[in-house]
């Protein structure tokens, strides 16, 4: 919760005891959770509205005692107020998750009690089907990935990071955040480290080798086992923002939609693999997803691209 502003009346102890709770749930996250600085700020945001919604909603700051006697009525009323503001039903989704999570927290710590939040429905959201790019779109990105590259050892960089989002099914994040050890030795395979700080294996395909040990060759900056293996220009580590300026120069000279994207590639890495025959298991764990819902929705895109062609080629169609 924010400081006390000078003036205001102070925090009550109920109040206190409560900031304590947040404190302690958010080490939680960093420590238990292993979420990234990154995320569990973000769930503080989502946390730090709701109870700011709490102040204004019962007149006084809330405690540990106001959040147990909490009502259907007043959780349905701060996602009114949500949908009066206008925010996305997939923030309040977020949200309402961050608060359900909040709730377990201090249940399970035996710090508030309250069954409500669990009849409380999320927004139901829209489906949203990944938009991969064609095998000949794919190609076509990584022959021109070279192309907005100032030294050649930049245009190798750039080759390597599209093909391991290609070639590999890595997240951007995954891919900036490899170092020298990773991949070093001319191994076959990466222990990638995604979301959750959880790891998977990657097998490695000869093309995609290639490129990283040309862009390896050419990479002007020494470094240690521990040091970043992309690196910008001044030898810090490459930052998300400089890839994707490069794929909407990409986009530009090649005509591609606004969804080709870093991420794209990694949807058609599994789309093409699900297309060539993979099942599902194996995509699902080459892809780092926790449930196999997830990577479900590779199949209803395979599916619209079957149907494109067969009305296409149908004489009925």
């Amino acid at each position: 919760m924010p400081a006390q502003e000078a003036g205001a009346s102070p925090l009550t102890s109920a109040a206190i005891d409560l900031e304590a709770a947040v404190r302690l749930w958010r080490d939680r996250l960093s420590d238990e959770r292993r979420a990234s600085e990154h995320t569990v700020d973000g769930y503080g945001r989502d946390l730090a509205r709701f109870l700011a919604f709490l102040t204004d909603h019962l007149g006084r700051q809330p405690g540990l005692d106001d959040l147990g006697a909490l009502t259907p009525a007043d959780f349905r009323a701060w996602l009114a107020q949500r949908a009066r503001e206008g925010r996305a039903k997939t923030s309040t989704a977020r949200a309402l998750s961050t608060v359900r999570g909040f709730y377990r927290f201090l249940d399970r710590e035996d710090l508030a009690h309250n069954a409500a939040i669990r009849g409380i429905r999320s927004p139901r959201l829209p489906r949203h089907v990944p938009r991969p790019l064609t095998a000949e779109q794919a190609d076509n990105v990584i022959e021109q990935a070279e192309a907005f590259a100032e030294e050649p050892w930049i245009a190798a960089r750039d080759v390597a990071i599209v093909l391991l989002m290609y070639g590999a099914g890595m997240r951007i994040g995954e891919v900036l955040g490899l170092v020298l050890g990773d991949v070093g030795g001319g191994r076959e395979v990466l222990v990638v480290r995604g979301k959750g700080n959880k790891e998977r294996i990657v097998p490695l395909l000869p093309v995609v080798r290639r490129a990283v040990d040309t862009y390896l060759d050419q990479r002007p900056f020494a470094g240690d086992r521990s040091q970043p293996l992309f690196l910008g220009v001044r030898g810090k580590r490459l930052q998300a923002g400089i890839v994707q300026k490069r794929f909407r120069h990409l986009r530009a000279a090649l005509g591609l939609p606004e969804t080709a994207t870093p991420h794209a590639m990694r949807h058609s890495f599994a789309t093409h693999l699900l297309g060539g025959g993979a099942d599902l298991r194996t995509i699902q764990e080459l892809l780092g997803h926790a449930s196999l819902s997830t990577t479900q929705r590779y199949t209803e895109v395979d599916a619209e691209s079957l149907m494109k062609v067969y009305r296409a080629a149908h004489p009925r169609a």
